[in-house]
């Protein structure tokens, strides 16, 4: 048996194995599109790449057999950069979304198109826990958001955008008349202890997903009730204080210590604050230069100065979001300053830089022509959009569940299994360094459970193989030739003919989403995990 070292490290590794499962075998990370064990190795992708340090060569691993003696290096720079200009050559000919457009349209960066999937499916207790990681009062902003998010929905193009702002509402109603209203299980205690100032949008949204972080929550209010400018700027026919009240309350179940009636401004009450909390989070709205004074604290003319990432002032453990901040926002994004103000928090109380929450990689495909969006349009419910017959009551169930079918599903069907997209995170890849005029949309919904995209192959070739080894009567190979080789069914076959045995073994291989199921874990018909 072989005996190599890969990056100072010494294995021993079976005869016919390769460098790559020696480097495995030695705990080294390196990438792979293209290798599956028990498939002869492809090397079609060219990211398993590593150092020969007896030539210089820079090698497939995948590809190069373990030999007596041999020595290795992964983690080099010019092995990580060659890495990275792999990875970059396949996402320039990627034609997908890793998240959907209407992810970047919602201030609050809330998982949209999980949530329709999850009402279409009637799973409205797992749809609420999906909202309500991002967006603390769903019930709230489903009746007073602008909805940005349609702004960007797809589906506008084909005829109309999906009712995402009043689905968001369907499924927080039910939530709140439940009788059993959903409270994140809260992490466990820190110890630490945060005060909010202010309990408007922004101060709830901080202090709801501060306690759900396991710290100690306290939230001051000047008024004698919580909920701020939502009493004051909009009427009973936009947001009804049932309502209002309901959710608030809600969202304090997940343990937060609320005190109404008490205004912080003076500088022996801040300083008291500072002194027995770790942090302390400003969301009392608009901010004029002599409060900011008071905490000692810069202002920039419309509010608060705070740093470019991470809503953190120039004094330390104090964070300012919202209005006092900003001046004047809408009150989504208000909401979503105070979810993200929280994670800065949160990271500034474990020791690390606080920065808010990190950027999700996104390889993007762009506006799309009116017949690839009729082609995305092929697998989603052919209805139009339509409100309830009562708006003040809103969808019933069945009428959701029609609507949210209505999604295009334009984020990726693999978006939390996709070896592309984790290692170009990993490398930071750059879906735009080698971008060309991209190739057509399309996609194949032929196959009863498969989807097939071929935008999103990468002739990795996997797919070829597990077919012929599953002895597929008919399966699949490379058709065409130079940059317009494809994957495709051999004899003019359709792909529910070349996958009628090997279908599963071929979504599970596949490492991006150019065959996936079409409908995911949280999105069966039947409801049920896949």
């Amino acid at each position: 048996m072989p005996r190599l070292t890969i990056d100072q490290t010494t294995v021993t590794v079976p005869e016919g194995a390769t460098v790559l499962d020696a480097a495995r075998a030695a705990g080294c990370d390196v990438p792979a599109l293209c290798y599956r064990q028990g498939c002869r190795p492809l090397t079609s992708c060219l990211v398993c790449l590593v150092r020969d340090c007896a030539t210089g060569r820079i090698v497939p691993s995948c590809g190069t057999p373990a030999v007596e003696g041999g020595r290795y290096e992964s983690e080099t720079a010019e092995v990580r950069a060659m890495r990275r200009s792999a990875l970059e050559l396949l996402l320039s000919e990627h034609v997908g979304d890793c998240l959907a457009p209407c992810f970047f349209g919602c201030p609050a960066r809330m998982d949209i198109p999980l949530m329709l999937r999850q009402i279409a499916a009637g799973q409205l207790r797992a749809a609420i826990a999906t909202v309500k990681r991002d967006i603390a009062l769903p019930a709230v902003l489903g009746r007073v958001c602008p909805a940005p998010c349609e702004r960007a929905c797809r589906r506008g193009g084909v005829d109309a955008a999906v009712a995402i702002c009043r689905l968001k509402r369907f499924v927080a109603d039910a939530d709140l008349e439940s009788g059993a209203v959903y409270v994140p299980q809260p992490a466990a205690v820190t110890g630490r202890r945060v005060a909010v100032i202010g309990g408007g949008p922004t101060g709830l949204a901080a202090a709801y997903y501060l306690a759900a972080k396991g710290h100690s929550v306290s939230l001051y209010e000047r008024e004698d009730r919580l909920g701020g400018r939502l009493w004051r700027e909009t009427s009973e026919g936009e947001l009804p204080r049932d309502v209002l009240e309901k959710e608030i309350a809600a969202l304090l179940a997940v343990g937060i210590e609320v005190f109404c009636g008490q205004a912080i401004d003076s500088p022996d009450q801040c300083e008291s604050l500072l002194t027995r909390c770790d942090a302390v989070v400003l969301c009392c709205g608009a901010v004029s230069a002599d409060a900011a004074a008071r905490w000692g604290i810069g202002h920039s003319g419309r509010g608060l100065e705070v740093a470019p990432k991470g809503f953190a002032t120039s004094r330390q453990g104090v964070f300012a979001a919202g209005c006092a901040v900003r001046g004047k926002a809408m009150v989504v994004r208000s909401a979503a300053d105070g979810k993200e103000a929280a994670e800065s928090v949160d990271q500034f109380l474990r020791g690390e830089t606080p920065v808010g929450p990190s950027e999700p990689f996104n390889s993007r495909i762009g506006k799309m022509a009116a017949e690839e969006l009729v082609q995305l349009a092929a697998g989603s419910a052919r209805l139009p959009r339509f409100e309830p017959s009562d708006p003040m009551i809103g969808y019933a169930a069945s009428e959701a569940a029609a609507q949210a079918a209505r999604c295009l599903h334009c984020d990726c069907r693999k978006q939390g299994d996709c070896r592309l997209r984790e290692y170009a995170a990993k490398y930071g890849a750059s879906p735009r360094r080698f971008a060309a005029d991209r190739k057509p949309f399309s996609q194949d919904l032929r196959h009863a459970e498969v989807v097939y995209e071929p935008g999103k192959c990468i002739q990795c070739g996997l797919c070829i193989e597990l077919a012929r080894a599953a002895d597929e009567p008919f399966g699949l190979t490379f058709v065409g030739r130079g940059f317009d080789v494809r994957v495709s069914a051999p004899l003019g076959r359709q792909i529910n003919e070349a996958l009628q045995r090997a279908a599963a073994a071929c979504v599970e291989a596949c490492p991006t989403a150019a065959l996936a199921w079409k409908h995911d874990g949280s999105a069966r018909p039947d409801g049920s995990a896949r």
